[in-house]
C-alpha cells in the first residue's frame, strides 16, 4: 500500500454558508474551492497548510447532518484558541487534562463533534 494521508473529509450539514462561516469565520479554515460541480455546491476548506480537506456536503443521501462526531482538530496553542472560540460565540467544554493529553470539545451549526487537542 502507498497510501500517505487522508484528502477529504466530508461533513454533513443542513446549510453550506452557515457551516462556511462557521468553518472560516470561527475555526480559522481557507476556503480552497467553493463553486458548482454540476448539480451541487462543491465547498472545501482546510486549516491553512494541512493535507486533509473538509467538504461541507448538503446533498449526499444517508449522510445526516450532526452526524460525525469525533473530528479531531490539533493545535498549539489549546487554551488561546478555546478563549478565541468563546468570545465568538462557541459552546466550549473545556480544556481538560487527559491521560492522552490536553482537549477540549465543541459542535458546528449543525451537532458535528468537534475534538480540539494539543499535544
Amino acid at each position: 500500500m502507498n497510501i500517505t494521508h487522508v484528502r477529504l473529509l466530508t461533513l454533513p450539514v443542513s446549510d453550506q454558508d452557515a457551516a462556511k462561516d462557521f468553518y472560516a469565520g470561527k475555526l480559522g479554515f481557507e476556503v480552497v474551492t467553493d463553486g458548482d460541480a454540476g448539480p451541487i455546491r462543491w465547498l472545501q476548506l482546510a486549516p491553512k497548510g494541512a493535507a486533509t480537506n473538509v467538504v461541507l456536503a448538503d446533498h449526499l443521501p444517508g449522510l445526516a447532518p450532526g452526524s460525525v462526531q469525533g473530528l479531531m482538530l490539533e493545535t498549539t496553542g489549546l487554551d488561546a484558541d478555546c478563549a478565541e472560540l468563546r468570545r465568538a460565540g462557541v459552546d466550549v467544554d473545556g480544556p481538560q487534562d487527559l491521560p492522552w493529553g490536553r482537549q477540549a470539545t465543541f459542535t458546528d451549526p449543525d451537532g458535528n463533534g468537534i475534538v480540539l487537542a494539543e499535544r
